[in-house]
């Protein structure tokens, strides 16, 4: 499903928990209350998996939630590849994609979220050169493409609202998820490091928190804003 497809309002934005490494883990996600689950496939992430793997996993929650490969640079022929094998539900393009990219995976009925970064590129305000299922915005500072536990500004995130679906991730955590939703008043919100025990190794005490703090953030949404399914 394209999430553009499903006009479906909801009370609070989903919730992606993103560099899942095992079944157990997104099974316990999942019973968490998770919308989404994410495998990341980038060789110097301590959360990088295999494809036998990332079946493992996506069989487990299958038709439960939204199973979501993130690839950084990827050939779209790759990504679509590994999708269909592993049977993830949508593609992340986590690097500098471009358009082409998108187009093409679209075009072979894949969902397609697509990252923009406030400091380096492809930059925030770059969002009306792309058209996909939905954008993720985050920080983008520090030694990988995500995951650096960098706390950022997020009302920069604002300006690809306007372009379509939004995600919002970078540094999020239970601590600070309510008021970063506060700021943006985005559709979705994404988080790996921030409820980690350590890289890979998600806590679920933390897991827990966390989606408990997004629930509770409905009273942040201003009357009529709407908020778009994502997953």
């Amino acid at each position: 499903m394209n999430f553009t497809d499903d006009k479906t309002e909801l009370q609070t934005p989903q919730v992606k928990i993103c560099g899942i490494t095992t079944p157990e883990t997104a099974e316990a996600c999942v019973r968490l209350g998770a919308d989404a689950i994410g495998c990341v496939f980038f060789a110097k992430s301590p959360r990088n998996i295999s494809q036998e793997q990332a079946r493992e996993i996506c069989a487990a929650v299958s038709g439960r939630v939204a199973t979501v490969g993130v690839f950084v640079n990827e050939p779209a022929d790759t990504v679509a590849k590994i999708v269909a094998e592993c049977g993830f539900s949508c593609a992340q393009l986590h690097g500098k994609e471009p358009q082409k990219t998108v187009d093409q995976l679209l075009g072979q009925g894949i969902t397609v979220v697509k990252a923009l970064f406030a400091t380096r590129e492809p930059y925030i305000g770059e969002a009306g050169q792309y058209c996909p299922s939905a954008y993720l915005v985050e920080c983008g500072r520090g030694s990988l493409p995500g995951g650096n536990a960098e706390v950022w500004d997020w009302r920069g995130a604002r300006k690809a609202r306007q372009a379509g679906p939004l995600i919002l991730a970078g540094g999020l955590s239970p601590d600070n998820v309510a008021a970063a939703i506060k700021e943006v008043f985005p559709d979705a919100v994404d988080v790996s490091s921030g409820v980690e025990a350590a890289p890979g190794k998600k806590d679920l005490k933390k897991v827990a928190l966390f989606i408990t703090a997004v629930r509770r953030s409905v009273s942040a949404y201003p009357s009529g804003r709407t908020i778009r399914r994502m997953f």
